[in-house]
Parts: structure tokens; sequence; C-alpha cells
């Protein structure tokens, strides 16, 4: 038991750095009972109670911190970075605007703010925000790389792609290769490894550029991918081999390069954006198995309505619950549900009126998926990447977009997207909510009525 508050608070900065978040509130209330207005151990109280995601808990502290601290920057950066989360974004830009009065010379803090702007749709200020923060320190990761995905969103590419270079000084993946990175150098006679993106639909969306590095001379270019993108990505041009992530890796190569990188190592412009689809092709006899099982009259449409939970906007990206889509069952129509993981059970009890297919444990992968979506007439989606496999598969896809920090790659205001062709963008209006948005979706399906559906051969790559 503590007897001297400052030594109670330094002993709960040790546990705390240790990871003994216990002990360390331990520390930090013996501190408080002994000293009720020692303010650093209320601030990091509160810190502490954001890292172990109890939010109320450290809202309180945080305020009361304030209340002893007013002029304390960093303290309302973190409030309004905790409000922000909370998606209180009034009361987040109220306490990021007093961090950034307090501390004007912060780029960190410039760039919260700058944040919060463009998720509230004033892009202008957003990106004064980011240049101001730029201004004070170039070399500010998190401000390049915030400034790069509005940047990238306006289809303001030569630039956005040289700040989104600043990802990879704080967002690492554990793979690694015993070789340098590819920074443009020449590739005749030599082998190249496409790492690793977190993401199965980012993975998707960039492999495609497996070709282009092979057109500039590389008579080796591999690809390190998800187990389950193994199979699929067997098809992808220009890709000679294709390898696990958690198996032994054969070596070898010159060069290494991230997906990500690689539309601005080769200067895509919106003009330039390579969209030859399809470049993933589902395997024939799988097409022709999943042609039997599934209805062979009428409209088949696909079914994905949930992302991956981790991901940071998964909240605002994925439907609520399959129940979003009742209002597809007007539409006389076969669905089949494409949905994996979270949400996958609730094909088992559809919307009432609904002829929905719940076929996901048998999608061992997503090689078995495109043999699915290679006999349907059309996938509806949401972000997630069964919308990047039909796209790159040249299927017909109606993609669902959150209003709230939708993804830059959609851009701003299409219907559309050049990076594949045959893809539809249904938009949240500026407040939100997918009510309209199914409902103008279930309009279109209506609209379509019962078209036949491609040759799943030819859809195939057959």
């Amino acid at each position: 038991m503590h007897t001297d508050p400052q030594q109670a608070y330094i002993d709960g900065n040790h546990r705390m750095a240790a990871g003994d978040f216990a002990a360390a509130e331990a520390c930090y209330l013996q501190a408080l009972a002994l000293q009720p207005w020692h303010a650093a151990a209320r601030a990091n109280l509160g810190y502490l109670k954001e890292q172990q995601g109890i939010a109320a808990e450290a809202e309180f502290h945080y305020r009361q911190a304030i209340a002893l601290m007013p002029e304390h920057a960093q303290l309302q950066q973190n409030l309004g970075a905790l409000l922000f989360k909370e998606k209180r974004l009034a009361e987040s830009e109220v306490a990021t605007r007093a961090a950034v009065t307090l501390a004007p010379q912060s780029p960190s803090a410039l760039s919260q703010l700058g944040v919060l702007l463009v998720c509230t749709h004033r892009e202008e200020e957003g990106e004064a925000c980011y240049r101001r923060a730029l201004a004070l320190e170039p070399g500010h990761a998190r401000a390049q790389f915030n400034l790069s995905y509005l940047l990238l969103r306006q289809a303001r590419f030569d630039e956005g792609w040289r700040m989104l270079e600043a990802r990879w000084q704080f967002d690492h993946f554990p793979l690694s290769f015993d070789c340098p990175l590819w920074e443009g150098e020449a590739l005749d006679g030599k082998a190249i490894v496409i790492g690793l993106e977190a993401g199965h639909g980012d993975m998707i969306h960039f492999c495609r550029y497996a070709p282009y590095l092979k057109a500039r001379g590389a008579v080796r270019v591999d690809v390190v991918c998800h187990p389950a993108l193994v199979r699929l990505f067997a098809t992808l041009p220009g890709v000679d081999a294709v390898h696990a992530l958690g198996t032994a890796l054969p070596g070898g190569w010159d060069y290494w390069t991230r997906p990500m990188r690689l539309p601005g190592m080769f200067g895509t412009t919106l003009d330039s954006i390579p969209a030859d689809v399809p470049y993933l092709h589902a395997e024939p006899v799988r097409v022709a198995y999943w042609r039997e099982a599934l209805p062979q009259q009428g409209l088949r449409v696909g079914l994905a309505w949930r992302g991956n939970a981790n991901f940071e906007n998964d909240a605002d990206r994925s439907l609520p619950s399959l129940m979003t889509l009742a209002p597809l069952a007007a539409v006389p129509a076969h669905f089949i549900s494409l949905q994996k993981g979270a949400g996958e059970d609730e094909a088992l009890l559809p919307p009432a009126g609904m002829v929905l297919y719940p076929i996901a444990s048998q999608l061992a992968d997503f090689a078995e998926t495109a043999a699915v979506i290679a006999n349907l007439d059309l996938v509806i989606s949401v972000d997630t990447a069964v919308a990047h496999l039909a796209g790159a598969m040249g299927k017909p896809c109606w993609l669902l977009l959150p209003d709230y920090r939708c993804d830059w790659r959609w851009m701003k205001e299409r219907d559309d997207t050049p990076w594949y062709p045959g893809m539809r963008l249904f938009r949240q209006p500026r407040d939100g909510g997918w009510k309209p948005v199914i409902e103008q979706v279930a309009a279109a399906l209506l609209s379509l009525g019962s078209s036949a559906a491609p040759d799943p051969q030819a859809a195939a790559g057959r």
C-alpha cells in the first residue's frame, strides 16, 4: 500500500507500461485516494480505461482531469479521439479544436482535426489541416497517410500514391523477406515476390498488377497470400507461383513489394487503371459442379451483407443483419448466400418470402466462392472481399456503400468505378442509413427482371 501519491502514480505508470492494467489501475486509484486533485493520475487512468475499451469510464476520467488541467492540450486531444471513436462527432470537434487552440504547433492535433472534418464532408478544411500539420513536420506519417486517403478519394492520384507510402511507417505486417523492397529498379532477369496485405479484398484488388511486373522484364513473379486465396490466385495472369502465408517460402527473390504500393510504382492515373477483367477465374470443374447444384432457371443473385468485424469501420460498412435486405424478398429471384464468418448463420433464417440458399458452409476458400459466382447473374455485396472477387471476375456486382468513412477506392459521388467495369455503386445518402439504399436496390432488381444468366463456362474463362 502506497502512502505517497506521487510514488503510487509512478508505480502505476510502470505497471501500465508492462501491460499489467489491473495493478496500474490500483496504483492510480491509490494516488487519487491520497490526493484527489492528482490530475496526472486521473489522466492516465482515463488512458488506461480507453486502452481497455471501457469508453464511458475513460471519458469520465478524462473530463475530470481536464477540469483540473483545462489548458492541457493532449488531454483535450485524447478526449476528442475517444469521442470520435464513439461517433459523437460534434463533441469530438469541440475537444479537438480546443487541443489545436492550446497547441497550434501540434501536427498530431491538426491531423486529428483534419480526419474529423473530412469524415463530416468538410474536405477542403480537412485538407488544410493536414497541410498545416505537414508544414510543421513534413515527415509526419499520420498526416501524410490521412492526406493520401483524401487525395485518392478525389482521384488526385499522383500526390495520393506518394502520401500513401507513409502507411508503412506505422502499419507493419509480420511478413518479411531476405531481399530489398522494390523501388522501381530494372527487373530484367529478376525475380520478385508480391507480399501480403491484411485484407483479402486488398489482395484481390491490387494483385492485378502482377502482369505489369512481368512486362517490366521479371522472369519470376510470385505471390504470398492468405491460404484462402491460394487456389484462386493460381489463375492470376503473370504469376509463376502462389505461396500460402505460414508455409515455408522458397526464397530466391531479388525484390519484394507490397500490393498496395504497385499503383503508385506504375504511376497509375484515373485513365490508366488496369481494368481488364476478368483477371481471376473459377476452376471449370467446380463451375460445372455448382451449375448442377444451383437453380437452373430464374434470376440468381449472390448476397454478402457483412465484412470482417475487426475492420475499423465495419459497423458502418456492414449491414446490421440479413433482415436489412428484407425488401429484396419482393423480387422473384433465387438468392444465394455468399456470407462467410460473422452473419453466416443468419442465412438459415432468411426474411419472410426470400428464397435463400445457405451454401456458405461449402465454400472452403475463395476459389470455391468464385465457382459459385460464375453461375450467378449478379452479386450484391457490402464493401468486402466478395465484391472484389465478383469485380475481378467481370461478374455484375452491386456494391452497397456507407456514407461515413467510405473507402477511398470508390472515390466521390460516382455510381460506377474504373477499377471494376461491371460494378454499380449504391451509396447511402448524406445522413447515412441503409433503408433508402436497399429500397433503391430492390427497385433496380425488379427492373432487371429474370434475364438469362451468362454462360457459366464463359464466366469461368473457358
